[in-house]
């Protein structure tokens, strides 16, 4: 046997004791290009789409009816030339396997995340492969073959236009607990005069956007016609120096809070990001002249930021947040309930809904998404919604990754981790250090959520309603939307502008 092909059955030796063994049924060999440099580990999907609408790989992480059939597994660093066997072995979604898809026609792709900073399959850096239409039959014997041979390009900053900076700035406090240079990006919306008045001050308006919204978002804010930028230069707008806050991290969204796994985010955009951005865009740079804004996600990190640094900002305008109360962490308790898949009848928890009330999709269904997309064939590390939320209220496993709430496969809550999350219950928060944070949150925190939220938001925010009727009044404003979805705000954007000049000029 010659050193090459010696060299080939080594590879596709240690393929198959990866991955199970290879028999009769339908599996992928996903070859590393010659031509591409060496892959760090990373996570390897293969996606099949039914039409070529868009490419596979823009599909993966889709829930519900129209989910995209996926499958992933772990793979070891690669070299040039590598195959690895996808099979029945692999997790799959939402099919529980190979075995299970239905026979047709797709279109297949494959995608390897190797991008240790930004947990994604479309993070710079992912490789992928050509789309390729092909039948695919569950007892087929014959691999499909798919060849990573192309490459996400490298992160670069947008270029600065008329009204948008883009910045990004090494985190000494993220480096130092990551043990690798890490940086944060932002975007920023400057003023109509900025330029004009070089010797004027502006306050700081901190803008956190849903789920993974990342800091180019920006962009799309300020594109003409859109409603914010109409708002925005408004010849009798308020003036202020609006920064985006970037929503990428580790293990997804970084949520912008101290985290066990995460790193101490909130010290960084306090103490680095938001004291740069003042310094390079003429902030007042006092905590009067400090707010925050956003909706869902950005509704949940507002109100953290404004509770966990009550000095440092003066007002936050949050709607739809994500959950405020973690006895209805959207309808998974996990303090009392024993499961985030059924309830105590066994029926299977919702996730999400229709305005009407029709379920679009469970518990169960979601992580298993994210288990497939997620490392070990975890949700915990598959840098989505439930993912992000586990690394950032969780703790930290002794083999570095976030200890999962609860089991990915059986949804058994684990008992163990669940008084680790308490520091994140926003509600329990305010519960316990009310002497202290009454007095400094008099009158900046204002919600908004509609009553028929997609994912059960309402129901965290009427227990911190509830809670805040019992206890001297901080002038909290909280107004639920009748027969409003996610995300629902009650107030126009130059309405909540002049609300947020009014609150800096007050004082």
């Amino acid at each position: 046997m010659t050193r090459t092909l010696l060299a080939l059955f080594v590879t596709i030796l240690a393929a198959v004791v990866l991955h199970g063994q290879v028999g009769p049924g339908l599996r992928f060999e996903v070859t590393l290009d010659p031509s591409l440099p060496a892959q760090p580990p990373g996570r390897l999907l293969v996606v099949m789409a039914s039409s070529d609408r868009v490419e596979p790989r823009r599909l993966i992480g889709r829930t519900g009816r129209t989910a995209t059939p996926t499958v992933g597994v772990d793979v070891p660093a690669l070299a040039p030339g590598d195959r690895v066997i996808l099979d029945a072995t692999a997790a799959a979604f939402p099919i529980e396997g190979l075995a299970d898809l239905p026979a047709g026609e797709y279109h297949v792709q494959a995608v390897l995340n190797t991008n240790r900073d930004i947990r994604s399959p479309g993070a710079p850096g992912s490789l992928y492969s050509e789309p390729l239409q092909v039948a695919l039959e569950p007892a087929q014997n014959e691999p499909v073959r798919l060849t990573l041979s192309r490459r996400i390009p490298d992160e670069q900053l947008p270029p600065d236009e008329e009204y948008l900076r883009f910045i990004k700035i090494r985190s000494d406090l993220l480096t130092q607990f990551h043990g690798r240079p890490i940086y944060i990006r932002a975007g920023v919306i400057l003023p109509p005069g900025f330029e004009q008045e070089p010797e004027r001050r502006y306050p700081l308006r901190v803008h956190i956007g849903g789920y993974g919204s990342r800091y180019t978002r920006v962009g799309s804010m300020m594109r003409p016609g859109s409603p914010f930028r109409d708002a925005w230069l408004a010849a009798d707008a308020p003036r202020m120096v609006l920064l985006h806050l970037d929503g990428a991290g580790p293990n997804g969204d970084p949520y912008q809070v101290n985290s066990a796994n995460n790193g101490p985010y909130g010290d960084a955009v306090t103490q680095e990001l938001i004291p740069y951005v003042e310094r390079e865009f003429r902030g007042i740079g006092e905590p009067h002249a400090r707010v925050l804004d956003g909706g869902s996600t950005g509704g949940w990190v507002s109100l953290a930021l404004q509770i966990f640094y009550p000095d440092f900002f003066n007002g936050a305008w949050a709607s739809c947040p994500d959950g405020v109360d973690f006895s209805a962490f959207q309808l998974v308790d996990i303090y009392s309930g024993d499961s985030a898949y059924v309830d105590e009848q066994g029926h299977e928890l919702p996730s999400a809904r229709n305005r009407n009330g029709r379920v679009r999709f469970t518990m169960r269904h979601e992580v298993q998404m994210e288990n497939v997309l997620g490392r070990g064939d975890s949700w915990t590390m598959s840098g989505r919604q439930w993912g992000a939320w586990n690394a950032a209220y969780g703790p930290r496993g002794q083999d570095g990754r976030p200890v999962p709430l609860w089991d990915p496969e059986t949804g058994v809550i684990d008992r163990s981790v669940t008084r680790h999350w308490e520091p994140y219950d926003l509600r329990l928060v305010l519960e316990q250090h009310w002497d202290e944070l009454a007095p400094k949150l008099r009158g900046k925190l204002n919600i908004w959520v509609g009553e028929m939220d997609d994912y059960y938001l309402n129901n965290a925010v009427h227990l911190l309603d509830e809670f805040l009727q019992t206890k001297p009044s901080i002038d909290a404003r909280i107004a639920f939307g009748p027969d409003r979805g996610h995300c629902w705000t009650g107030i126009s954007q130059n309405e909540m502008m002049r609300e947020i000049e009014e609150r800096i000029t007050s004082r």
